[in-house]
């Protein structure tokens, strides 16, 4: 399988083996088994709901499905924090609203993100590690959203340009001091796009694909390929897939012979995959 490069459109990949869906075809399988992929997804003719309107199982190819705690994994931001963000909390009989309603709901009383959730969690945690609060960032993404016409404005490109004025006036309308040091030069707003939007490339002013630990080290999240589970860029087999198999075989060389890739392929996905339970530590 060869990836679409940045130029090329957006196309379904089709059915491919279960081990290739990530978490969510996992899930799938354990509560659908026996049957093939094309009747399972057939059997999910009205599965989850996106922006409002009732979709198809398959139609999530393309638009990325993780849960708060593989959210974690991939961002370093705890599971319950994005919880808290995506469903809202109550903390001293004090009620906050969710930071935005998440693109992906399955019915199912869970909380869920796509992609572009994924990628505003990420520019979210940027702007509250350097001072933010929650409610603020909420009202940048309503103003946002009303100027930019964006559904999730925070990880856009065009946010990069026109995000700074916005926090100013927010700043100027609640008379927030703090706020307003923090943005009153384009350098502090600057760092924050950048650490947000690092290593990601765009279709348009949106997020596309991201590549996880740099393009070096040929590991992508990209929602075209496994409900956007981190993948080995020249195989598209997700990282899981690879670093398990060289722990049943108990060799690179042999999972790479059973798996029909190379040596440095298996390898990449086991030292992505060291890496990340390193960090989980």
């Amino acid at each position: 399988m060869s990836l679409r490069t940045k130029t090329e459109p957006r196309t379904n990949p089709g059915p491919c083996r279960w081990g290739l869906l990530g978490g969510i075809g996992e899930r799938v399988k354990a509560s659908l088994e026996p049957c093939s992929l094309e009747a399972c997804l057939d059997s999910f003719s009205v599965a989850f709901i996106h922006r409002g309107v009732c979709m198809s199982f398959e139609n999530l190819i393309g638009i990325g499905l993780y849960t708060p705690v593989e959210a974690q994994r991939l961002l370093g931001v705890s599971a319950s924090k994005i919880s808290r963000w995506l469903r809202g909390h109550a903390t001293n009989q004090k009620q906050y609203q969710p930071l935005w309603e998440p693109e992906v709901m399955l019915n199912d009383g869970a909380v869920y993100l796509s992609f572009r959730d994924l990628m505003e969690v990420r520019a979210a945690d940027q702007f509250i590690n350097a001072g933010v609060s929650p409610q603020t960032i909420r009202k940048a993404i309503i103003e946002a959203r009303q100027e930019l016409n964006l559904v999730h404005p925070l990880s856009s490109t065009r946010f990069r340009t026109d995000g700074r004025t916005i926090f100013l006036e927010i700043a100027e309308q609640e008379a927030d001091p703090k706020l307003f040091d923090l943005f009153k030069k384009q350098y502090a707003f600057s760092k924050i796009m950048e650490r947000s939007l690092k290593d990601v490339e765009f279709d348009g002013s949106v997020p596309d694909r991201w590549w996880i630990s740099s393009k070096r080290s040929g590991i992508l999240v990209d929602p075209e390929y496994s409900f956007g589970q981190p993948i080995e860029c020249e195989t598209a087999i997700p990282t899981t897939v690879l670093a398990n198999a060289a722990k049943a075989e108990g060799s690179v060389v042999k999972a790479a012979r059973a798996w029909n890739v190379t040596p440095r392929q298996i390898e990449r996905a086991v030292r992505f995959e060291s890496t990340l339970t390193q960090k989980a530590a």
